[in-house]
């Protein structure tokens, strides 16, 4: 009886690493799975360790992929001249989800945040200049959130695309300021994606 005690404690400071979990939402969690879900909590282990060994990102546009390059850059229905470029997977899905939109992205992982230790080779800054270098992009999207790493990073890309020759463009307003794409609505987010504007 006493070997379980340091292995409950184990598997509620391992639920605390998850986003908006603290030390009340970590014992539910763990409660629930051990009282009334431990198929589910099985199959929550099994899946949540393939998917750390085997998701990985897609060396075209760094999304997560388990192959080489992800469903939409392996895709021949998505329009290769037109680039979106978000700073997360979810903005990413946000995108896909409250838009029309069929062109290619890519995925900076991050905003520019010196601060934090995130500058342009850490975004993948080189690879997407590459991109914008072999002459298939003709509109670059620069969709990073409105924040102010946000903006400092949507002005960055914008240089990269005027060296490169390539007109960039920018979410128009609707976006609130300071908001994070993942969680604003369908369509506030609809209607700023089709009234973007040029950077320039």
């Amino acid at each position: 009886m006493s070997d379980a005690a340091p292995l409950l404690d184990q598997l509620l400071e391992a639920l605390r690493c998850l986003p908006g979990v603290g030390a009340k939402s970590a014992q539910r969690m763990a409660h629930h799975l051990l009282e009334r879900d431990r198929a589910g909590g099985r199959r929550l282990a099994s899946t949540l360790d393939a998917a750390m060994q085997r998701i990985g990102n897609c060396t075209r546009c760094r999304n997560f992929s388990e192959a080489g390059l992800c469903v939409l850059c392996a895709s021949d229905r998505r329009d290769p001249q037109l680039l979106c470029v978000v700073e997360s997977p979810a903005d990413l899905a946000a995108v896909e989800q409250a838009t029309g939109y069929r062109g290619l992205y890519f995925v900076l992982l991050g905003r520019l945040s010196p601060l934090d230790g995130l500058g342009p080779a850490e975004l993948g800054l080189d690879l997407l200049q590459r991109r914008l270098a072999e002459g298939q992009v003709q509109e670059l999207i620069v969709a990073t959130n409105p924040t102010v790493e946000g903006e400092a990073t949507a002005h960055y890309l914008a240089q990269l695309a005027r060296v490169a020759g390539v007109p960039a463009t920018r979410l128009a307003h609707g976006v609130p300021l300071g908001g994070e794409l993942e969680y604003i609505d369908r369509g506030t987010l609809a209607h700023a994606f089709g009234g973007r504007q040029s950077l320039d």
